[in-house]
């Protein structure tokens, strides 16, 4: 029939009949995002762990793109999610503090999403902040364009590996078992409901986040390995399961889009909010399992640990399968690369600070001239800002000078290169300087803020 309506077509062109031919409308692709939570970039397989294996998130990276250089936008679980849902900065959003609420004016990737025709759907944590003024409770997920939603609202109640109760939609409702997968038994049902398409899954698992807990039977397992490797560190097999669960999660998503014929046209996106925590909560286990090797810092921080994290995409057909890239991207990307995916693109009016990456997603070269990316943490004793270009990233740090550091040779930024490059070291502290004073009002709203240290006197390598 193909033949036939091919051969026909061009019989009459041929004969000089009118002739319009009007290419098939491309079809939107599902998109899964998934989220980590204080996953380090040296907890996976795909980054060189070996103490435990990580097949499902390997096999994606395999059949994707793995991208070396991604940097969070924010160095806590609130700043960065926002930053994730809106595409811009937290000084921009609102959430540049943990216990900021994202402003209800701000719009999120599932609104736009949503107006692109899709079914959205948010299953695991989403981080609450203070109630705003003018509002009567924290702006719910649902209010925020997902049409479902499971999971946590509260950062401390996703703290419990196996809670008791969870929000389904706007209720409240008793619960049993593991949470990883009971979001990804959500995120599941979901994709068999919505199978016709176009879907959007946000699936944020709270994994290794702690409590440091995890199923007994994968607890069990990684005492046979890690365990053994590690006989005086009883914790590091229960770190590892939470990993090696959360991988499991992935890989029961993954055969339900194969079973049902979804994978080639679902876009799968894995990342993890920050860096790993080396604080208290944690008990240890991911300093000494050394969590974001090769790398300096940890959640909270503005060295590499803390910003560089795991990921990948993959879209069969569309991103280049087994490439690892080093092109530079950034948390605030991800919005405007979806949307492009889904055919939209955002509004002028929503400010959206990241790029449209999809070209580099399908193996294209960066646009040029290289962007300058910009970091700032100053709430809870924090006082660090940090610029990065290329290779080379600035790093103030309270009242200490700056340095500055090259990234790729030095990934430790065990040796400050300043000296060598003061003209640059200048241009992005006056650019790091004009940055923050792009600081909205809703972000300096209702958390105390240091003082920025890119305000300090000049030091004598400067003059």
């Amino acid at each position: 029939m193909a033949s036939y309506r091919a051969g026909t077509l061009a019989v009459l062109c041929a004969v000089g009949l009118a002739c319009i031919v009007r290419p098939a409308q491309a079809q939107k692709p599902n998109i899964l995002l998934i989220y980590a939570d204080d996953l380090g970039f040296h907890d996976v397989g795909f980054n060189g762990r070996k103490e435990w294996k990580t097949p499902n998130l390997d096999r994606l990276a395999k059949q994707g793109t793995a991208f070396r250089r991604w940097y969070t936008a924010g160095v806590v679980c609130a700043p960065s999610r926002a930053a994730l849902m809106t595409g811009k900065y937290g000084i921009h959003n609102g959430v540049s503090a943990n216990n900021q609420d994202l402003p209800r004016t701000q719009v999120t990737i599932a609104q736009a999403l949503k107006d692109q025709g899709y079914a959205t759907g948010l299953f695991g944590k989403w981080h609450h902040g203070v109630t705003r003024p003018g509002e009567k409770d924290y702006v719910h997920p649902m209010d925020r364009g997902f049409d479902e939603f499971f999971g946590f609202t509260d950062a401390v109640h996703a703290w419990q590996k196996f809670p008791k109760e969870l929000w389904f939609g706007r209720e409240m409702k008793p619960v049993s078992g593991y949470c990883d997968t009971m979001f990804a038994d959500h995120a599941i049902d979901f994709i068999q409901r919505h199978r016709d398409g176009p879907f959007f899954i946000y699936l944020a698992f709270t994994a290794p986040h702690f409590n440091i807990e995890a199923p007994v039977s994968e607890v069990a397992a990684r005492r046979r390995d890690v365990g053994r490797a590690y006989p005086d560190k009883p914790l590091a097999p229960v770190y590892a399961a939470l990993v090696t669960q959360m991988d499991k999660e992935v890989g029961r998503v993954m055969r339900m889009l194969d079973d049902l014929g979804l994978t080639k046209n679902t876009l799968v996106v894995f990342s993890s909010d920050h860096g790993a925590t080396f604080e208290q909560g944690n008990q240890g286990s991911s300093a000494f399992l050394d969590s974001n090797f090769p790398f300096r810092g940890q959640k909270r921080t503005l060295w590499e640990g803390g910003v560089r994290v795991p990921s990948l995409v993959r879209w069969p057909g569309r991103v280049p399968a087994g490439v690892v890239s080093s092109e530079v991207m950034h948390m605030t990307d991800v919005f405007p690369t979806l949307l492009a995916a889904a055919g939209g693109s955002p509004k002028q009016e929503w400010r959206v600070d990241g790029r449209n990456a999809l070209d580099i997603w399908q193996g294209g070269a960066a646009p040029t001239p290289e962007r300058t990316l910009f970091w700032e943490w100053r709430a809870e004793g924090g006082n660090q800002l940090a610029a990065l270009r290329g290779n080379l990233k600035l790093v103030i740090s309270g009242n200490t000078l700056p340095e500055m550091f090259d990234v790729e040779r030095d990934p430790a930024e065990r040796r400050n290169r300043i000296a060598e490059f003061p003209d640059l070291a200048k241009e992005l502290r006056a650019s790091l300087t004009a940055w923050l004073a792009t600081e909205t009002d809703e972000s300096k709203q209702g958390t105390p803020r240091e003082p920025h240290p890119a305000t300090r006197s000049t030091g004598p390598h400067e003059r």
